[in-house]
């Protein structure tokens, strides 16, 4: 059947995000051969005369643009929810995205009062699937979500990348959506700005908010004064990366498990983590002359070398820094234990032993 437009409700094109090359594709096929496949519309039992547009949201603008006055349609006999499951369970041409799956399943949700076990049922999928699904809808801001149904922003991008910062501060997730909105950033360089600003402090991240095109031109032109160099520091930076998430991960295991250890593992542990620190010392030490870090020679020519009388060198020095540190930060580093501590008496250590104590804290052990 034909309809004309101002009998049809739209009501659900905000489900869609729009592709603009496929639409631009579908207008020249529009023109050159007209409407081939109808639109899919459900009747309004309340509005005689007015039909809900399930599908074909793409077709209408198109034909809109051309100028037609009608739309062919074929009208399926079932309600909204049957409709819209249906639908979506037939749409193979073009993926749809998880963000758009979410935008279904809101609706199907909030408006239609499908709960969470039957949504899981009609979709063939878990809980937890439908679940996640929502929770996108629900972290990312509106108005970033207008921006990728609008194709300002690509659906991967805004998932990936804008999700993890609306997470952490739902602000600045608006202000660099509304910058990639108006630069139009591909999907690549929305990750290279957002590792950019995963990693920096705070005014770094201010910075690459208020000009995130200056922040991507800046980082094309030393690629191309030392693409090698680039590569290599963003592959040191992924590494120091994965020591930080490891040592922490560490330290959860070393609370579970410092109970349990007999002494040869207790030992064993602090010999990894002493190692570990002069590893890292060095390297820090490396970095800190390599940017200009380091103090100058001091009045009496002290170098850097130990004073007399001190067995301990800087790197040593440094490590017993860290060491101290850590009963504020609660890093890896473990003191050694003293060898009269109780833990060392028995293989499994009861959880209020001093000796357990000493380790944990990096304190030394009470005295007998």
């Amino acid at each position: 059947m034909e309809l004309e437009f101002h009998q049809l409700d739209l009501r659900y094109e905000a489900l869609r995000v729009r592709r603009p090359e496929r639409e631009r594709r579908l207008l020249a096929s529009l023109a050159e051969r007209g409407q081939q496949v109808p639109i899919v519309v459900i009747a309004l039992a309340d509005e005689p005369n007015r039909f809900l547009v399930i599908d074909g949201y793409k077709r209408i603008r198109a034909l809109q643009r051309l100028g037609r006055d009608t739309v062919r349609a074929t009208v399926w006999d079932m309600n909204e929810t049957e409709a819209l499951i249906l639908d979506r369970s037939l749409r193979t041409a073009e993926g749809e995205t998880a963000l758009e799956q979410g935008w279904l399943l809101s609706e199907l949700h909030r408006s239609l009062g499908l709960s969470l076990d039957d949504l899981a049922r009609r979709f063939d999928r878990s809980v937890s699937w439908v679940s996640r699904r929502l929770a996108l809808v629900r972290e990312l801001p509106e108005s970033v979500q207008q921006h990728v149904r609008n194709g300002k922003i690509g659906a991967q991008a805004a998932m990936k990348y804008l999700v993890p910062i609306a997470r952490a501060n739902r602000r600045s997730c608006e202000r660099l959506a509304e910058a990639i909105a108006r630069h139009q950033f591909n999907t690549g360089e929305v990750g290279q700005i957002y590792e950019a600003w995963r990693k920096g402090p705070i005014y770094v991240q201010n910075s690459i908010l208020d000009d995130p095109k200056l922040f991507l031109r800046a980082r094309r032109e030393i690629e191309e004064e030392d693409p090698e160099g680039v590569r290599a520091g963003e592959e040191l930076l992924h590494n120091l990366d994965i020591i930080g998430a490891m040592a922490r991960r560490a330290t959860r295991q070393w609370r579970e498990a410092a109970g349990t250890m007999n002494h040869a593992e207790r030992e064993n542990a602090w010999l990894c983590v002493q190692q570990a620190i002069e590893d890292l010392t060095r390297l820090s030490n490396k970095i800190e002359k390599e940017n200009g870090y380091v103090e100058s020679e001091s009045a009496d020519g002290n170098s850097g070398a130990s004073p007399q009388g001190r067995g301990d060198s800087p790197d040593c020095a440094c490590a017993q820094s860290i060491a101290c540190r850590s009963q504020e930060s609660n890093p890896l580093a473990i003191e050694h234990p003293p060898a009269n501590c109780s833990s060392r008496e028995s293989g499994a250590v009861p959880a209020g032993d001093p000796g357990t104590l000493c380790l944990l804290q990096g304190k030394p052990g009470p005295s007998p």
